[in-house]
């Protein structure tokens, strides 16, 4: 019996030896046949929309992010490999964007917009000097790009500070204390507007200050004459995710 029984497990360990190996080799094959090009991806293709060339377009084209941003119903545009690959050597932004530092109001993704899309520019409270505005003429200047948006925003922590410290009287720190004093005429226009929330009326006050002085800038205004440019004062609201545009809006794109 025994005798009997030793070949007979002798085949079944020889054919469960076969089967490991196929097993093996097919899992081998599988795994080579899934290297990084067949693994499956979750970036967004490249756009092939082209990118605008006049102020109403290119604000279009943000506002239209905008609302894709507040519904969810996100894009994720120009945000993969081959777009990365394609601006390396060469870029056109349609827009450029100067926004306050705050960590909530990131540009390109309340825009809904991707690599090579915009200009972007981040000071506490939009606060501006002769380095950020060279930064914000580069695009409009040497590019053509035809939209500047100036974005304040709902809550602002530099805005608040700088209301309080002028009130006051009382000086901020170190450097902060630069940020209080460019936002004196925001302050001032504030307190001669009042309202209920005056660190809010002071907020706007200062993204429209902001545009104004970009639009009557003696380099940008000649392209501002001739509707090249258009500078956007423009306010997000932190509570909903929407960008309200609050001067300078130029004509709507036809069609």
């Amino acid at each position: 019996m025994d005798s009997a029984g030793q070949p007979h497990r002798r085949t079944l360990l020889a054919g469960g030896l076969v089967v490991a190996a196929g097993a093996l080799t097919a899992c081998s094959s599988a795994s080579a046949s899934l290297g990084p090009t067949a693994a499956p991806t979750t970036a967004a293709p490249t756009t092939t929309e082209v990118p605008p060339t006049t102020p109403g377009a290119a604000l279009r084209r943000l506002v239209d992010g905008n609302k894709r941003w507040v519904s969810g119903d996100l894009r994720h545009p120009d945000r993969d490999p081959n777009r990365r690959q394609l601006v390396a050597q060469k870029q056109e932004p349609f827009g450029v964007v100067l926004s306050c530092i705050d960590s909530r109001v990131p540009p390109e993704l309340l825009f809904d917009t991707g690599l090579g899309d915009l200009y972007v520019m981040r000071t506490g409270g939009q606060v501006v000097g002769p380095v950020v505005v060279g930064s914000v003429e580069y695009g409009p200047m040497t590019s053509g790009t035809p939209l500047i948006v100036v974005l304040g925003h709902q809550r602002c922590g530099a805005v608040k500070a700088a209301y309080e410290s002028i009130r006051d009287g009382e000086p901020l720190p170190g450097n902060l204390e630069a940020i209080a004093k460019a936002l004196r005429p925001a302050y001032e226009q504030a307190v001669r507007e009042g309202g209920a929330d005056p660190v809010e009326t002071m907020a706007r006050a200062q993204v429209k200050l902001t545009a104004a002085d970009l639009r009557s800038n003696q380099d940008l205004a000649p392209l501002v004459k001739k509707g090249a440019l258009a500078v956007v004062g423009a306010y997000y609201s932190l509570d909903t995710g929407q960008v309200e545009v609050l001067t300078g809006r130029p004509p709507a794109p036809v069609g």
